[in-house]
């Protein structure tokens, strides 16, 4: 598996001055609240759509009207709980030195979640890794963050494989198809984490220099350990437990019935674009193809359009949430280690 390793601008050579502190208390954060406004409002227009398409296509004036709030708070909360876990495992998969803090990645996390609501062809990447670099104490390498993401997408398509395969091994005929695509990529994933090293001595890699170079720069980068990578794996799980927990909360409360393998097709087949980096995402489409997803599966069509327009709401408004706690807890600790450098000086 490969990461990133974080390098330093400014080697440990010379003592930090109030210079490099002010870049990284002021400097830093107002590129960062930036963003976090642009989640705000990618937010609230999600919030909006999905009022605008409950009054058109279903007899609700909004999609939670007729929810049992008792579920849709626990839906809220392990849907909080999955960007936690989430920007959990990705920090492991930071080589030790110079890895960033639990509250930036958080922040990364749930700015480009939120932002990914409306940007399409995975441009939320660009969202977390420009964020992580502002709020980073350390100043991260674009080539480390991008292996990082690379590796969070290979760990996080393995630990889908358990939530995929039972999903495809409970489904209909219909959804088999695309469910077992869905496996194999995740197959595929551990493949290539097992023998990324050989990478390079592949034939179709080794006769191109290009390929070649890149594949050798990769498995030579640094790595987080063994350990790390199962922890990793194990935060990702949870991450996504979590959130088919969540969906399966939010189906009972719209009705629809308290079904786990309901709300684990819908999760694996919702989620196969996010799995692949290429991808385009946004969350029209998201939301209209869980709506398609259930309707398929004959569940009601307001109860389908609901579901789709509120999962999309509540991920988009938790995101936000996450982005703000991450911030908050990554600022109010590079000002704590301001004033305890004081302090000792």
């Amino acid at each position: 598996m490969q990461t990133e390793e974080p390098t330093l601008n400014e080697p440990m050579k010379s003592p930090p001055t109030s210079a490099a502190g002010d870049h990284s208390s002021s400097g830093e954060h107002s590129p960062t609240g930036r963003r976090l406004l642009f989640a705000f409002v990618f937010a609230t227009v999600t919030v909006g759509a999905c009022v605008l398409f409950g009054r058109r296509f279903t007899h609700t004036s909004w999609p939670l009207e007729r929810a049992h709030m008792g579920f849709v708070a626990g839906a809220i909360a392990l849907y909080f709980a999955s960007y936690v876990l989430r920007a959990l495992g990705w920090q492991k998969l930071f080589p030790s030195v110079g890895r960033p803090g639990r509250a930036r990645c958080l922040a990364a996390c749930g700015a480009a979640a939120a932002s990914g609501a409306v940007l399409p062809f995975r441009l939320d990447y660009l969202v977390k890794i420009g964020t992580l670099r502002r709020l980073s104490g350390a100043k991260l390498g674009l080539e480390a963050i991008a292996l990082s993401i690379i590796s969070l997408g290979i760990v996080d398509a393995i630990a889908f494989l358990p939530l995929s395969i039972s999903a495809t091994a409970t489904s209909s005929g219909s959804f088999r198809l695309p469910l077992i695509g869905v496996v194999l990529f995740g197959v595929c994933c551990c493949g290539l984490l097992v023998g990324g090293r050989h990478l390079a001595r592949l034939p179709i890699v080794a006769r191109r220099a290009h390929l070649a170079r890149l594949a050798a720069r990769v498995v030579n980068h640094p790595r987080s350990t063994t350990r790390e990578a199962i922890a990793a794996w194990l935060f990702l799980l949870g991450c996504w437990t979590s959130r088919a927990f969540g969906s399966t909360l939010l189906l009972a409360a719209l009705g629809v019935g308290f079904s786990p393998p309901l709300a684990l097709i819908i999760l694996c087949l919702s989620a196969a674009a996010s799995l692949i980096p290429i991808a385009s995402g946004g969350a029209i489409a998201n939301v209209s193809a869980t709506a398609a997803i259930l309707l398929a599966l004959g569940v009601h069509k307001d109860a389908a359009i609901n579901f789709g327009l509120a999962s999309g709401l509540l991920l988009c408004s938790t995101a936000v949430v996450a982005a703000s706690v991450g911030v908050a807890v990554s600022v109010a600790t590079s000002l704590r280690s301001q004033q305890a450098g004081h302090v000792a000086t």
